[in-house]
């Protein structure tokens, strides 16, 4: 490295030694000090974020408080009395993970719980199933299995792992609203597993849900083990701190103080208001610059540890779903976003790093380097040289490639990955999305096209019912799609019936009469 390089790298190196973590952002290509023009975008948005963590409206559509930066410093809170539930909530969830290890409480028909099976989706299972894998070890006080999704195949496969430990499962159902489709199919072809090997459900089940609401007060009614609350002031994307993340995270036996300081310290980090000592402030200035503002360039991130596989996976909903909207807060369209995506060093070296140097330079790199390799000693495979010095030099090797092909990147480095320094990771992306939703000018906090897909799919669902009853209703009589289609007065939606027939037929749920033009295909009831 020359003089220059070298001095480039110092002025961009922003180190913070209360994590043992640094951010570097030499091969962004971004200028030494903040350009004037965005000073005054920053100088409003460190305002507006010290608004929300007061407890402003931040999220108008649904005239809520945007609160999940309290969950780790409840003293934060604007009024005593969610300060007082967060610490009881926290209180509760260790309490309730002792009773299952100490074997306190236990199965119906076994001597203790030694699974746990985690229904959820999105927010709601991103996070525990990130945390979990990040530290999965033969140490782990219970073991997970994970249903995310609403596919019947997906579902088997779980409970035909589970087995006979089905018994010996303790089930938590997670969905804020209580009434979310894919957590409801999950929880209702679950239960019928559990009844069908003679136990209860209810005495194998705990609810993570808001108060009042259906899953809330179906668990209260039958009588569930726990129910621990969800808040409508933390969103599913930032609920990891929550009941959402910290309920399975003990029950794994992982240090839940450790997880909860890492964050709050880089909260504490990313309140100063000098933007180059701030690090979700220099992120969401990288951001910005690589974007030019309009999210014009993908984030591939590249995470060089197995453990942080799944931190792509979960950074994809925090950043896209936070970011991608298409009106801005004044109601002009903008259609913003910034894409991620990635998955891990050095295994996508032989993957999707030929196009990353040799392809379009639509995107910059999130290089995460954890400089600890493992517990011990390693074998040195070469003279001098071990499994982990070649893993780093991969990682510094695709970092120079890319930017002498003009490819721009950013890295984190934490010395070791623990509780402490995930907490903070996570905490610091979620801060930049916040940071850098001010910035452009959006609310970080929604999610219509999210809730705009859940109508039109039960708008499907729907449709496909009255498929079913007017197939019933005239049982001798075959249909096309089109004559369907006509009979149901829904011609303008003959494409999905066609579809949604197909469906139906594929699962023996009517009968299907093929024809040389798969367009004249009849169907009919069974």
């Amino acid at each position: 490295m020359n003089k220059t390089a070298w001095q480039n790298f110092q002025q961009q190196y922003l180190n913070l030694p209360e994590l043992d973590m640094s951010l570097d952002t030499s091969c962004m290509n971004a200028p030494h000090i903040l350009p004037h023009e965005l000073e005054n975008l920053f100088s409003s948005a460190f305002q507006q974020m010290q608004q929300l963590e007061a407890g402003s409206l931040a999220n108008p559509d649904e005239k809520r408080m945007v609160g999940h930066y309290w969950l780790r410093n409840p003293e934060l809170a604007p009024t005593v009395e969610i300060k007082n539930i967060i610490n009881n909530t926290l209180e509760k969830i260790i309490n309730f993970a002792a009773e299952i290890h100490q074997l306190k409480l236990q199965p119906q028909k076994a001597a203790a719980f030694q699974n746990v099976l985690l229904l959820g989706i999105g927010g709601s299972a991103l996070g525990p199933q990130f945390v979990q894998n990040a530290f999965a070890s033969e140490n782990d006080r219970m073991q997970f299995y994970f249903l995310d999704n609403t596919d019947p195949d997906g579902i088997d496969q779980v409970l035909n792992k589970l087995g006979k430990g089905l018994a010996e499962t303790l089930t938590l159902v997670i969905s804020k609203s209580g009434a979310t489709k894919e957590t409801r199919n999950a929880m209702l072809e679950v239960r019928q597993v559990y009844e069908k090997s003679g136990l209860e459900f209810a005495k194998h089940a705990v609810a993570v849900t808001a108060e009042h609401s259906q899953l809330d007060l179906l668990a209260k009614k039958e009588n569930w083990l726990r129910r621990f609350p969800m808040w409508d002031w933390v969103g599913g994307r930032t609920s990891i701190f929550s009941a959402v993340g910290l309920l399975p995270a003990a029950l794994q036996g992982l240090d839940l103080n450790n997880f909860l300081s890492g964050a709050k310290i880089m909260d504490e980090l990313s309140r100063q208001t000098d933007v180059c000592k701030n690090p979700a402030a220099v992120l969401a200035w990288m951001w910005y610059h690589a974007g030019g503002g309009r999210g014009e360039k993908a984030m591939v991130l590249l995470p060089y540890k197995d453990r942080l596989l799944l931190f792509s996976r979960y950074l994809q909903q925090l950043v896209m779903e936070s970011l991608g909207k298409e009106k801005d807060l004044t109601g002009k369209t903008v259609n913003q976003g910034l894409t991620v995506y990635g998955n891990k060093g050095s295994t996508d070296q032989h993957a999707f790093v030929q196009q990353l140097r040799e392809g379009p330079a639509n995107f910059f790199v999130t290089f995460i380097e954890v400089q600890k390799d493992r517990e011990g000693q390693s074998l040195e495979i070469e003279p001098e040289a071990t499994s982990g010095d070649f893993l780093q030099g991969f990682l510094l090797g695709t970092r120079e490639a890319l930017y002498q092909s003009g490819r721009t990147s950013l890295t984190i480095t934490i010395e070791e990955l623990n509780t402490k320094t995930l907490g903070a990771l996570i905490a610091l992306f979620e801060r930049a999305v916040g940071i850098y939703a001010l910035l452009i000018g959006i609310n970080a906090y929604h999610q219509p096209g999210v809730e705009a897909g859940k109508r039109a799919a039960g708008a499907v669902i729907e449709l496909s019912q009255k498929i079913q009853k007017h197939l019933q209703s005239q049982p001798e009589q075959q249909f096309t799609a089109p004559d369907l289609a006509d009979a149901l007065g829904e011609s303008a939606k003959t494409t999905i019936i066609f579809q949604l027939l197909l469906h139906l037929a594929a699962n023996n749920r009517l009968q299907k009469f093929s024809d040389d033009n798969p367009f004249s295909t009849r169907f009919q009831a069974n």
